[in-house]
């Protein structure tokens, strides 16, 4: 991943265009998709779980593809192979269904088999769905832009997952804390933005709130950790996961906790952890 110095959110110029489309985490987009001329029936996520068949990658993650999801059999296998063995051993109670549309209206989860316009203005990014022991998670392909989008949606909720199953390494705690303590400007998403800002208030020093605190370990550790195995499964510019509502973390503080993390998860054979800086020209 290149963590270019040209960015705005580092040093108040103009990014250069990567090329590449800018990732909103907010996934709410019309697709460019022809609709269908009448809206699919949909389906409960009880028979989406029992229809799809469920294969376990290399890795150990399970997974499915049900619907038109318009994705490539074999970037869904990449995408999916790039959850480092040691992260997915803490996944083993869950699945992940790629789905063309998640609908959660009137505490029921539906699936759409098919992509319309009408469907997609009600459909949302994922859904977790209990299922006895287990933990199913339903993603919406169809409201994703790109591989890159749909990788990173993917990422950031089997960081969550892990974080919920594992919790956060102490290792992880003190870095984060020293770099918030030292005032390092910006953050890796909105909870982890928030919650910093609570735990750590220059306003009531010796007063701080363990509760944000937690929040703050948890979200920034989540996102650290999607980050990383984004960057193990697409090219990218940091600057892509900037979004308005914060100011982005600074580069070197990012590439600190992702070499954390690497150090913690070390990539699966066959993918490689990298991180470039793209200098001014």
């Amino acid at each position: 991943m290149d963590l270019s110095r040209r960015s705005a959110a580092f040093d108040g110029e103009k990014p250069v265009s990567s090329g590449s489309p800018r990732l909103e985490y907010r996934f709410m987009v019309e697709t460019a998709s022809a609709a269908p001329a009448s809206s699919p029936a949909l389906l409960t996520a009880s028979q989406v779980a029992q229809q799809a068949q469920v294969v376990q990658a290399p890795n150990g993650i399970c997974y499915a593809s049900f619907g038109a999801t318009h994705l490539a059999e074999s970037d869904l296998e990449r995408t999916v192979q790039a959850v480092p063995a040691s992260v997915a051993a803490a996944l083993s109670r869950r699945a992940y269904y790629f789905v063309p549309l998640t609908i959660h209206e009137d505490e029921q989860v539906s699936i759409a088999p098919d992509y319309t316009v009408e469907l997609g203005d009600r459909a949302i990014c994922h859904r977790n769905v209990p299922f006895g022991s287990s933990e199913y998670t339903f993603i919406s392909t169809r409201l994703m832009h790109d591989r890159f989008a749909l990788a990173f949606e993917f990422f950031i909720n089997a960081g969550h997952h892990f974080v919920e199953t594992v919790g956060v390494p102490e290792s992880f705690h003190e870095m984060v804390t020293s770099q918030a303590r030292a005032g390092v400007r910006g953050e890796t998403s909105h909870d982890a933005w928030e919650s910093r800002r609570r735990a750590f208030d220059p306003q009531h020093k010796g007063q701080e709130d363990e509760q944000a605190k937690n929040a703050y370990f948890a979200a920034t550790f989540a996102d650290t950790l999607a980050i990383y195995m984004l960057s193990l499964t697409v090219d990218f510019d940091y600057v892509d996961l900037r979004e308005r509502e914060y100011p982005l973390l600074t580069a070197p503080a990012l590439a600190e906790r992702l070499r954390h993390v690497a150090a913690l998860f070390p990539p699966n054979s066959g993918y490689e952890f990298e991180i470039r800086y793209r200098r001014r020209s």
